[in-house]
């Protein structure tokens, strides 16, 4: 297999691998295994020989080091499910070749614009081969634009028996969109002494801090009784959760927040006149703003409850991820690698906060030092997604870079 980054990223966008919340099983959906038993196939097929998928949909891989000194085991780690928020069924990648700047109509829907204005990136990418949908569906380059350059990774390895490299190790994970990423990885099974999840931004970008997260769920309980003879005993449960929707603080949503600012996003609602449920985001880069948000939450359904004294109103919060700075700052070295393989790539590197999380942010607290390397996509969770191939191409460059950093810096 000789093939390029785009070939293999074309070819995985198309298997539709959404995940799901709330299913009750792991992964949330089975279509994950589609792309999983695909990759296992193809890393046979590029001579890897340690591989293996685990009923919980994980792929695990490992290529020996190949030097006659010790290096540590280093691995590379991106996620196979793509979000919930839009179908990732039917994907129909368009190719645009040598972009030459302006907006970008989508054909499938063309009320769909990728805008140069929304995304000021577009101007780093004059004489770039980029790659959108059609405008009815996301893309997926989140994040098989990281499954891709690490697939690209390994078939350089493989086909460069003169590379001196130590051991390398390949993760593949599912329900990494839902916040379940990180849930079953073995991180003995897998058995690298440091990581790196390919899941980012521009080229360039480097991520060793992310939020730390909790999620919120308010349920707010009625009674229903046919509207005719309503007056005096229904008691309309959405009502109450609109009302705490609304005072909710508009400075702290996320389309008014940027950088280092926390937000607070309720993002799903369902519900009918008898019991409703808003789901919440809480993010903070402070793990200590997670309880100042509870706590504005609790004063929120405090006022709101006298309003409407007949409703049960219940608060339940949900302990996601934690900001990895902290941990990853206590081994630096593998930050300082992750900074001379992008330098060594032509790229100008920098460390940026991800307004999110990554697998990392779990593999970190759990005890594995995992920072995020770009991937050169934009617009994730969107129809408006798009991937620069030049860009990616600089991922799989600086991977390679790490690699051969690793190497060298052990020999000394």
């Amino acid at each position: 297999m000789h093939e390029k980054v785009l070939d293999k990223l074309l070819r995985y966008v198309k298997i539709d691998t959404r995940s799901e919340d709330g299913t009750g099983k792991f992964p949330s959906t089975d279509k994950q295994f589609d792309l999983a038993n695909l990759l296992v196939k193809e890393l046979k097929e590029l001579g890897v020989t340690d591989v293996e998928i685990t009923d919980k949909c994980y792929v695990y891989a490992t290529i020996p080091g190949n030097t006659n000194y010790e290096v540590p085991a280093v691995g590379f780690v991106a996620h196979v499910d793509t979000s919930p928020d839009v179908s990732g069924e039917n994907v129909k990648p368009q190719i645009i070749e040598n972009y030459q700047g302006g907006d970008l109509v989508l054909p499938g829907d063309e009320s769909i614009v990728i805008t140069v204005g929304e995304n000021k990136s577009l101007n780093k990418c004059i004489g770039h081969t980029i790659v959108t949908t059609d405008g009815t569906t996301l893309l997926g380059s989140d994040d098989k634009s990281g499954v891709a350059a690490i697939m690209m990774l390994v078939q350089t390895l493989m086909n460069s028996p003169g590379f001196e490299h130590g051991p390398i190790k390949i993760g593949f994970t599912p329900d990494e969109e839902i916040g379940h990423g990180a849930d079953h990885f073995d991180i003995e099974r897998f058995g690298a002494e440091y990581a790196y999840t390919i899941d980012g931004d521009m080229p360039g970008e480097l991520n060793k801090e992310t939020f730390s997260a909790n999620s919120a769920i308010i349920r707010c309980f009625g009674r229903d009784i046919h509207p005719g003879t309503a007056k005096d005993i229904m008691v309309n449960s959405m009502r109450a959760l609109a009302d705490i929707v609304t005072r909710m603080p508009k400075g702290m949503a996320p389309e008014t927040t940027d950088g280092y600012e926390p937000y607070i996003h309720p993002y799903q609602f369902k519900g009918a006149v008898a019991e409703s449920e808003l789901k919440i985001l809480l993010r903070d880069f402070m793990t200590s703003g997670l309880d100042v948000q509870k706590k504005m939450l609790e004063d929120i359904i405090a006022e709101v409850q006298p309003d409407y004294p007949k409703t049960k109103i219940e608060l339940e919060i949900i302990e996601m991820y934690r900001n990895m700075h902290d941990k990853l700052e206590e081994q630096p070295h593998g930050l300082n690698h992750l900074w001379e393989a992008a330098e060594r790539s032509g790229v100008q590197p920098y460390w940026n906060p991800i307004r999110g999380g990554t697998d990392g942010s779990r593999l970190t607290e759990m005890g594995l030092p995992t920072p995020n390397i770009y991937t050169g996509g934009q617009n994730f969770h969107s129809r408006t997604e798009w991937v620069s191939i030049d860009a990616l191409e600089k991922t799989v460059e600086t991977v390679i870079n790490l690699v051969r950093v690793w190497a060298e810096k052990s020999k000394k």
